[in-house]
């Protein structure tokens, strides 16, 4: 096993971990900047307004991409054990 190996697992590893999480917080962030403006425009200065609707986000985001999330999370799974053999 060389660092070399080990490196590229770990890279692969964060370049997925960031893929995924991506999608939610986009969503998040846009939903959360809306809010904000919708806040500054109408001036309700309430901090909890900005929850529930980046919960409802990130949850029907979840819905949308939780396929394509799970069968990335499945490919690099079974790439690591099928590496197993050349450690």
């Amino acid at each position: 096993m060389s660092e070399e190996f080990i490196l590229h697992i770990a890279r692969e590893t964060i370049v997925i971990t960031l893929t995924m999480a991506a999608p939610m917080l986009v969503l998040s962030l846009t939903v959360g900047l809306g809010i904000s403006i919708f806040q500054a425009t109408t001036q309700i200065q309430e901090p909890t307004l900005t929850f529930v609707p980046k919960i409802v986000a990130v949850f029907l985001g979840i819905l949308v991409f939780g396929s394509w999330m799970l069968n990335v999370i499945v490919q690099f799974t079974i790439n690591i054990y099928q590496n197993i053999p050349n450690l």
